[in-house]
Parts: structure tokens; C-alpha cells; sequence
């Protein structure tokens, strides 16, 4: 078998494998959509990250206003402080 020979079976071989990796990975992926249960925990993992993010707001929302009431309690005490000088 000539060089040129050898070359071609083994560019033959090498296209012929990366196909099979292709219709490999095409075949889990398909199978992973098809199957409920990893859909489900595909929706299940999003929900989480919903609530954990929709909590993160909430304590932020919660410590915004508990820095605006002291700030207005410091403000109402310093009003309350001049007046009765």
C-alpha cells in the first residue's frame, strides 16, 4: 500500500469515527429532551434558581427599607433634638 493509500484510509477512518461521535451525541441529546425525568429536573433546577433569586430580592427589598426607616428615625430624632434646644 502506497503512502497516498495509507493517507486516504486513515482521512477515511478519522471522518468515519468523528461521524460516529456526531450520531453519539445526537442520540443522548435526543434521549435527554424524550425523557421526563430530565425535563422535569431541568424545570425543577430553574424553579429553584426562581425562588433562591425572588428571596435574594425580597432580603434586599427588606434591607432597603430597613436603612430608609433609620435613616428617617436618625432624621426625626435630630428634627426632635433641634427643637428642643
Amino acid at each position: 500500500m502506497s503512502t497516498e493509500e495509507q493517507a486516504r484510509e486513515l482521512m477515511t477512518q478519522h471522518r468515519h469515527h468523528n461521524e460516529q461521535l456526531k450520531e453519539s451525541m445526537l442520540n443522548r441529546a435526543e434521549a435527554e429532551v424524550d425523557d421526563p425525568n430530565t425535563a422535569d429536573s431541568l424545570t425543577q433546577k430553574h424553579a429553584r434558581e426562581l425562588v433562591a433569586q425572588h428571596r435574594h430580592n425580597d432580603e434586599n427589598l427588606q434591607e432597603a427599607m430597613l436603612s430608609r426607616a433609620k435613616a428617617d428615625i436618625s432624621i426625626s430624632n435630630d428634627t426632635t433634638d433641634a427643637s428642643a434646644k
